[in-house]
């Protein structure tokens, strides 16, 4: 049987959904995908910092990371259209996630869980960390650990461009519209009613528009969890090398990595702190001079003497509930599928999101990986998934 699935948001997840659902032999029918921002200036897919870790702490998340570096490794094969190839420039230096001493019991069972994960990770002490990195202060430093595989970070934005460029070579219609509301014959959506007057009619809908799904949602009375947060993420140069730095997570919530000859900053804002929705997205400078300049000093004696240059700002697409996705069908419309609330790991687990809502779609449940534990049933019933290892 024929069906049309209409995908509301066409980033990373909702692109590698139309993906894997048009490479589907078992799929009948036509994907149409609305975006309504197809240059992706605001779209968090293209403004992340596009990194990929195994240090999670539910063995769900794992599994997806495991699946994300494996696709993208194959991805020039997988995703290639007329002879063009995506190099998504996949670096494997890892995470260094570093503890206080009120931090280390939480970091030693993070440890256990993905040991018994085979995740490779080290455990080190603080002076482990210096043999490994001569140029970091172990100052309240309590204990690290270090992905010695299959982490690190990639082109985001090119896997973004990828997945949208082979659904497209796969038959995938996108379209350049906004959704703005649904038309439904009770418990079941017919159409997708744009901003444009139109409408597109379909026999299933996935919610895959990031910080906006929550929104999305609601044109449905549905309480989707999912909130727009900024985050600020700053470019500077230090002339002073730093061998082997791998992306940094620091007990002040500072993160930063190497990014070509340059660097990248973040930081995430302390429990409490004011992190309201929906903010503009202008550049809060001030918090690269009040916060993560002071903070890569004391981490990196280097970065005492750096040179910012340019900053941009994006959408956290933040999960309020459990700081996880939301994924699969609602329990009263049927043919309506979450995919969104993915908490700043959207980017890396993109390729088995999409893989597991095409395997719903098409074959009637999930075949490779089980994601059940995302579904949206835990948030009627208020049972959070916990994912510790949140940055």
């Amino acid at each position: 049987m024929s069906r049309t699935v209409a995908i509301v948001g066409g980033g990373a997840i909702g692109s590698s959904t139309a993906y894997f659902l048009a490479s589907d032999p078992q799929f009948q029918g036509e994907v149409v995908v609305i975006e309504r921002d197809p240059s992706y200036q605001l779209a968090s897919s293209a403004l992340s910092a596009s990194s990929i870790r195994l240090q999670f702490s539910t063995p769900l998340n794992i599994a997806l990371s495991r699946f994300g570096m494996q696709f993208l490794r194959e991805a020039p094969d997988r995703m290639e259209v007329d002879g063009d190839r995506p190099a998504l420039s996949v670096n494997e230096k890892g995470y260094l996630v570093i503890a206080s001493e009120e931090g280390i019991p939480t970091l030693r069972e993070l440890h256990r869980i993905q040991r018994e994960l085979d995740v490779p990770v080290a455990l080190l002490e603080p002076a482990q960390v210096k043999e490994r990195f001569p140029w970091i202060s172990t100052e309240g430093i309590g204990a690290a650990s270090l992905g010695l595989k299959h982490e690190g970070w990639f082109d985001g934005y090119g896997l973004l461009q990828a997945f949208r460029r082979k659904a497209r070579a796969l038959g995938v219609r996108y379209l350049a519209e906004e959704a703005t509301g649904f038309e439904r014959a009770g418990d079941t959506i017919r159409s997708v009613t744009l901003k444009s007057g139109g409408n597109v009619a379909c026999d299933v809908v996935v919610d895959a528009a990031g910080p906006w799904s929550g929104k999305v949602a609601a044109f449905l009375g549905i309480d989707l969890p999912v909130r727009a947060r900024k985050r600020n993420v700053f470019v500077f140069s230090c002339r002073e090398p730093l061998p082997d730095c791998p992306l940094i997570i620091d007990p002040s919530g500072l993160w930063f990595r190497p990014e070509g000859d340059k660097y990248i900053a973040g930081i995430t804002p302390k429990e409490g702190e004011p992190d309201p929705d929906d903010l503009p997205l202008e550049v809060d400078h001030h918090i690269f001079d009040e916060a993560i300049w002071p903070a890569l000093a004391t981490r990196v004696p280097a970065f005492e003497s750096i040179k910012p240059s340019r900053a941009w700002a994006g959408y956290y697409e933040l999960n309020t509930l459990d700081h996880n996705g939301v994924v699969g069908p609602h329990p009263a419309i049927g043919n309506l599928i979450f995919a969104a609330g993915f908490s700043g790991h959207g980017i890396q687990h993109s390729p088995g999101v999409g893989r597991a809502v095409a395997e719903l779609i098409a074959q009637g449940g999930y075949r490779s990986l089980d994601l059940t534990p995302l579904s949206y049933d835990r948030v009627l019933e208020g049972k959070p998934l916990r994912e510790l290892n949140v940055f």
